[in-house]
């Protein structure tokens, strides 16, 4: 496919995205979108693209790294409930709560009873949200080992990308089959009605973006009125119809 048929498939839905921010927005619905994957899967690669074609205004985009100081002298979910949207907002997350049964527990930064207790933690708290109206939307980006060697090689041959490829990145491939148990255990143990995981193959980018949008569309349209918002009464009035 060219690049520009690969252009008009992501406007295309860009513009169904939209649509449904449009009637989030009008009826103070409440969305979270969350990505997971390996690096260089492609998460940013589909945020920005999700970003481009919505309203900037009611959109939240979190990046998530490592907790800061204070951030750890408090209960470990309390960074992300502060991130939680409001009425007519969608979030993004690039990374999330998730880093504590996956960087976390493969790392040591958390010993095995709490990340074994934070199953528990996030299924209660993504069934609260859910039970307040919350949609969520949870994507795990896959991609081999192989692809995310060449993608590595790829940044590292472009110096305007270079500063994406960090030791870390490398150092992280020589732990994949404990990060690979990881990520098992979190689709496996926290996938649910109110927020199941949807895996994306990313192997290739355009297809996993399209796949991606589509997920996304689906599940935050379901249910949903997606007629364009109308004007009041008064203003038919004005003009006359």
């Amino acid at each position: 496919m060219g690049k520009k048929k690969q252009q008009d498939e992501i406007e295309h839905w860009q513009k169904r995205l939209l649509k449904v921010q449009h009637a989030y927005a009008r009826d103070g619905r409440k969305a979270m979108v969350v990505l997971e994957g390996w690096d260089a899967a492609g998460k940013g690669g589909l945020i920005r693209r999700i970003a481009a074609g919505l309203d900037p205004r009611p959109l939240k985009v979190w990046r998530i790294g490592a907790p800061g100081k204070e951030e750890l002298g408090a209960h470990w979910l309390r960074r992300f409930w502060v991130k939680v949207p409001g009425a007519g907002e969608i979030a993004i997350f690039d990374r999330s709560w998730y880093g504590r049964v996956l960087v976390e527990r493969v790392e040591g930064f958390a010993k095995p009873h709490e990340w074994e207790r934070a199953y528990a933690e996030i299924n209660d708290w993504e069934a609260s949200l859910a039970a307040e109206g919350y949609r969520i939307v949870k994507l795990f980006l896959d991609v081999t080992p192989e692809e995310q060697l060449d993608r590595f090689r790829d940044r590292y041959n472009e110096p305007a990308k270079r500063w994406k490829l960090t030791e870390d990145d490398l150092r992280n491939r020589e732990r994949w089959a404990e990060y690979e148990a990881a990520y098992a255990d979190m689709m496996a143990r926290t996938g649910t009605d109110h927020a199941p995981w949807v895996h994306i193959d990313f192997n290739s980018k355009h297809k996993g973006r399209i796949d991606g949008f589509k997920t996304i569309e689906a599940a935050l349209a379901k249910g949903v009125d997606l007629a364009w918002p109308d004007v009041s009464p008064a203003i038919h009035d004005f003009f006359g119809s």
